[in-house]
């Protein structure tokens, strides 16, 4: 089936989206930072099983094609990007859907699981994080020069955004998520993890350097009845790296 492009007005933003399959399961993929459904769901989009599912992958806010507004990182940018996915969701008028999310959108996605619960089916996270450490802060500053990126993962951002806004729209990023290790616990969601009710499936790349092993235990161990899958040769990207079999065991799991 092909994949179609579209914009919907949701929250007074126009949300740009690609949607694919025409299974009765509605499954949104959520971005990571700067991500869009193009450039962070290439092999979701294309080999997620159509029959059973319909693939929704959306840009935020100032990510991707939803272009207007530009990028801006207040304290509660990732409550906003969850109300916007749930709202965009139901402005498809899907009643009840799963969320994929990765790095940021992993976040967005435990928030929106926490505080729609009616709303969300089953659950997927992998490279995300409830808190921000001071070493998070550290790592967080060693990809604040784009510059330094490896070609082939500043590529397709650059194409996307004009070297421009992307480096600048990655040092705001760096100085937004940055923000949380000031508070107690450095904490962004932590609270909302018991109000998770949804089966949840946590999948962390154990060659991630980006995001420590400690905060995908953290968030396994409070969310109740969560399953944890450790993928040895797994890096941050491991959806992308490894697509076959993240593919295969997200779809075990979401049927």
């Amino acid at each position: 089936t092909s994949i179609t492009s579209a914009k919907i007005q949701v929250n007074g933003v126009h949300l740009h989206y690609q949607q694919t399959g025409e299974g009765n399961h509605a499954v949104l993929l959520l971005p990571g930072m700067l991500g869009s459904g193009q450039t962070d769901f290439g092999p979701q989009l294309k080999s997620m099983n159509k029959k059973l599912f319909t693939v929704v992958a959306w840009d935020p806010r100032g990510y991707g094609k939803s272009i207007p507004p530009s990028r801006d990182f207040p304290i509660d940018f990732f409550e906003r990007d969850a109300k916007d996915a749930v709202d965009l969701m139901q402005a498809l008028k899907f009643k009840k859907f799963s969320l994929l999310g990765w790095s940021d959108g992993g976040i967005t996605a435990l928030i929106a699981a926490a505080k729609y619960p009616t709303l969300i089916h089953k659950l997927v996270v992998w490279g995300a994080n409830v808190s921000v450490t001071q070493e998070d802060v550290r790592i967080y500053n060693g990809i604040r020069d784009v510059s330094k990126w490896s070609e082939k993962v500043k590529k397709p951002l650059e194409e996307m955004y004009g070297h421009k806004y992307f480096a600048e729209t990655c040092e705001a990023w760096v100085d937004g998520i940055s923000r949380f290790a000031e508070r107690s616990d450095g904490n962004i969601c932590q609270e909302l993890l018991p109000d998770i009710k949804c089966p949840t499936f946590i999948i962390h790349g154990e060659k991630d350097p980006l995001v420590p092993r400690a905060h995908a235990d953290y968030i396994h161990k409070h969310i109740k009845g969560s399953r944890m899958l450790l993928m040895p040769e797994g890096k941050h990207n491991l959806h992308l790296r490894f697509a076959e079999e993240f593919n295969r065991q997200v779809e075990d799991f979401l049927q």
